[in-house]
């Protein structure tokens, strides 16, 4: 049997799958991770990029937080991919009860999927810091220098930086969906990130299965351990109505 075939029977045989995603789904959309050979870590700036995406730089560095943050995390023209696609109609299907994702791009919920636990935030979601008027991301990409409020406050995106903890309703949904799944398929991530990695830890389930371009420290727990394209491996899955 084939590891899509194999995959395509757990599918079948499940009620309450779950999909954990990292960078790896969106980098088929044509969003850069931060890890591979052509990520934002191998890329030279005159701060490391963890530095200048961190609570700290944001505080003390503004103006060079929001040039970077306009030039290397704002992909507004990204279109859902493959897998993005699969996941919404496992979801209308009934088989798929939530996405858990590490990503801020939004492209699940363009997709069509409708309970998703962002982790990490989203670029879409951005706020006056000081009367908390919202914002949309094309405000910002649009914006030039510090984006302000017409308040005079600024707008912060919602998104969380390094050195800032988790959303915990966010956490505490994302944790309680993993400990409810009956399937949890992990894809395009390096289970590298902590805390979030850390939530795989709640599954009690037996089949877990991972999707990746490159060995996770994971593989060796899971059921089923598929090495490749997240869009071109759950592509190939017939979906089923529960």
């Amino acid at each position: 049997m084939t590891d899509t075939e194999k995959l395509q029977q757990m599918v079948d045989a499940s009620h309450r799958i779950v999909f954990f995603g990292g960078a790896g789904v969106s980098t088929e959309s044509g969003i850069p991770d931060f890890r591979s050979v052509d990520g934002l870590y191998h890329q030279k700036y005159k701060y490391p990029p963890e530095v200048m995406l961190s609570h700290g730089f944001y505080q003390s560095h503004t103006k060079e937080f929001f040039d970077f943050y306009r030039g290397k995390m704002l992909y507004l023209d990204a279109q859902p991919n493959a897998a993005h696609k699969k996941l919404a109609e496992l979801e209308q299907a009934g088989r798929l009860s939530a996405v858990v994702t590490q990503n801020i791009d939004g492209l699940h919920q363009k997709a069509g999927s409708k309970k998703v636990f962002e982790l990490h935030g989203s670029v879409h979601r951005n706020y006056c810091q000081r009367c908390h008027k919202l914002y949309d991301a094309e405000f910002m990409k649009q914006s030039t220098e510090i984006p302000t409020c017409s308040c005079g406050g600024i707008i912060k995106p919602d998104v969380v930086l390094y050195e800032e903890g988790l959303d915990q309703d966010t956490l505490y949904g994302a944790v309680d969906a993993i400990r409810h799944a009956d399937m949890l398929i992990i894809g395009g991530t390096s289970l590298a990130v902590y805390p979030a990695a850390g939530l795989i830890d709640y599954y009690r389930g037996h089949r877990l299965v991972l999707i990746n371009k490159t060995t996770t420290p994971m593989d060796a727990k899971a059921d089923l351990a598929i090495k490749g394209s997240i869009g071109e491996i759950l592509d190939n899955i017939k979906v089923s109505k529960d």
